[in-house]
C-alpha cells in the first residue's frame, strides 16, 4: 500500500467511527422532550442583551412580545452601551405593539474581566430580580425571533422534564450563497465536537445555544451565573457546563419555533463570525491549534483528493477508498441540509467548507496574537493567562475545551 492509501484509508476509519461512535451527532431529531403543562405556570424574565441592535431589534423584540405565556412574564431589554438608538426603538417598539411589559435598561461600561454581553445579562437579571422574584430566566439574543408559543413549550419542557436548563439552537438564516455554503456546516460542525444526545444525558459534556437558554433561577444561583463565567467569550458553551457541574440537569437540541435573523450576506461577515472565537474555543493553543487544522485536512479533504487523485493514477483502492470516506462524510451531512431546507446537491462540497473553516481557525490565532482575537463590536478583550493574572477567582481558561 502506498503513503497516500495508508492515509485515505485512516480518514474512512475516521469517518466510520464518527458515523456509529460520536453520538450519532449527524442526526437532526432531536428537538425539546415531551411537554405536560403544569397546573400553575411559573414567572419568567426574558432578559435580551443588546449592542447596537437597531436592524435587527423591530423582528426579534416583537416576537417576544407577543408570547402566548399563561403565567406572569416581562421582557428586559438592556442597551449595552449602543450608538444606534437600539433603547430608544425598544420603547418604540413595545408602544406600537403592546403584550408583554418591557423595561429597557443600561449597565454602563463593563469593568475589566468581565465580557461586555455577560455584565449586561447581569445587569438584566439583577433588574429582573428587583422587579419580581421569576422562577425561570430566558436568555436571548435581540435577533432571535420567537414564534408565539416558544415561551409556553420551553418552560412547559423545562418543568415536565424537571430540567435545570434548556436551550435551543435557533434555526440560522441561510438565503445567500455564503450563507447556504457555510451556515449548516457550523450546525454540523458543532453537533459534531457537542453531541446533543451526549448533553442531554449524565456526563461531562455540555453545551448551549446563546441565543435561546431557559435557566431556573435557582440553578443559575447555585451554579453562579454570570459570575463564574465572566470572562468568557464562548459564554453559551461555559454556561452550560457551569450549570452542569453544578448538578443542573441541561438539554439542547434543534429548534423548529425559534429563528435567527441576522444576515450574513458576505463571506467576510461570516469570517468574522467564525474566527473570533475559533481559538479561544482551542483554549489559545498552538498544538491545539495545529491538530484541529490537520484533523480537518484528514478527515475532510483526504476523501475527495484521494479519490479524485486515485481515478486520475489508475490506483482502484485508492480511489474506492477516498470515495467510501467522501460517501460517508456525503451522507451524515444530508440530515442537516434537510433541516436547512438547502438542495442536496452541496452535500459534496462539505471538504470546501471545512477548508474554509480550517482558514477561519488559522485566521482566529492570527489575529490573537496581533491582539485583536477576541474583538466584536468595538471591544476587544485580553487573553486568558492576562485575565487569570488580574483576576485569580475567575474561572480557568481550559474551562471553555469541549469534554
Amino acid at each position: 500500500m502506498t503513503l497516500w492509501t495508508v492515509i485515505a484509508v485512516v480518514s474512512l476509519l475516521c469517518w466510520l467511527w464518527l458515523l456509529l461512535a460520536q453520538g450519532f451527532f449527524w442526526r437532526t431529531d432531536v428537538r425539546l422532550p415531551p411537554r405536560a403543562e403544569p397546573d400553575t405556570w411559573p414567572t419568567v424574565a426574558v432578559v435580551v442583551p443588546a449592542r447596537d441592535e437597531a436592524h435587527v431589534l423591530p423582528v426579534g423584540l416583537p416576537s417576544l412580545l407577543a408570547q402566548e405565556y399563561p403565567g406572569r412574564a416581562e421582557v428586559f431589554l438592556v442597551d449595552d452601551g449602543s450608538s444606534d438608538g437600539t433603547g430608544a426603538l425598544g420603547r418604540a417598539i413595545a408602544d406600537e405593539h403592546g403584550g408583554l411589559p418591557l423595561t429597557v435598561t443600561s449597565p454602563g461600561e463593563p469593568p475589566a474581566g468581565w465580557t461586555g454581553k455577560l455584565w449586561a445579562v447581569r445587569h438584566g437579571m439583577a433588574v429582573a430580580s428587583a422587579a419580581y422574584q421569576a422562577e425561570y430566566l430566558l436568555l436571548t439574543d435581540a435577533d432571535i425571533a420567537h414564534e408565539p408559543s416558544s415561551l409556553r413549550e420551553l418552560v412547559a419542557s423545562a418543568v415536565g422534564s424537571d430540567l435545570d436548563l434548556v436551550s435551543q439552537m435557533a434555526r440560522l438564516r441561510v438565503e445567500t450563497v455564503w450563507e447556504r455554503l457555510i451556515v449548516p456546516a457550523f450546525v454540523y460542525f458543532f453537533a459534531q465536537l457537542y453531541p446533543f444526545r451526549w448533553i442531554n444525558r449524565p456526563g461531562r459534556t455540555a453545551a448551549a445555544a446563546g441565543g435561546c437558554v431557559l435557566i431556573r433561577r435557582a440553578a443559575a444561583e447555585r451554579a453562579r451565573i454570570p459570575e463564574a463565567i465572566r470572562h468568557a467569550v464562548i459564554d453559551d458553551v461555559s454556561l452550560a457546563r457551569t450549570v452542569k457541574r453544578s448538578g443542573g440537569r441541561i438539554w439542547l437540541g434543534l429548534a423548529d419555533r425559534v429563528d435567527s435573523v441576522r444576515p450574513y450576506p458576505r463571506l467576510s461577515e461570516l469570517w468574522r463570525m467564525v474566527s473570533r472565537s475559533a481559538y479561544a474555543q482551542l483554549r489559545h493553543s498552538p498544538p491545539l491549534l495545529m491538530a484541529t487544522l490537520a484533523g480537518l485536512l484528514l478527515v475532510y479533504v483526504v476523501p475527495p483528493v484521494a479519490a479524485v487523485g486515485g481515478a486520475v493514477a489508475g490506483d482502484a483502492v485508492l480511489c474506492a477508498t477516498g470515495a467510501a470516506g467522501w460517501v460517508v462524510m456525503t451522507g451524515t451531512y444530508l440530515p442537516m441540509l434537510r433541516y436547512y431546507r438547502q438542495p442536496l446537491w452541496l452535500a459534496p462540497l462539505l471538504p470546501f467548507t471545512a477548508l474554509l473553516y480550517a482558514a477561519m481557525t488559522a485566521d482566529s490565532a492570527v489575529q490573537h496574537y496581533r491582539g485583536r482575537g477576541a474583538a466584536w463590536k468595538g471591544r476587544t478583550y485580553p487573553r486568558p493567562d492576562q485575565e487569570a493574572a488580574a483576576f485569580p477567582t475567575a474561572a480557568a481558561p481550559g474551562d471553555d475545551r469541549p469534554e
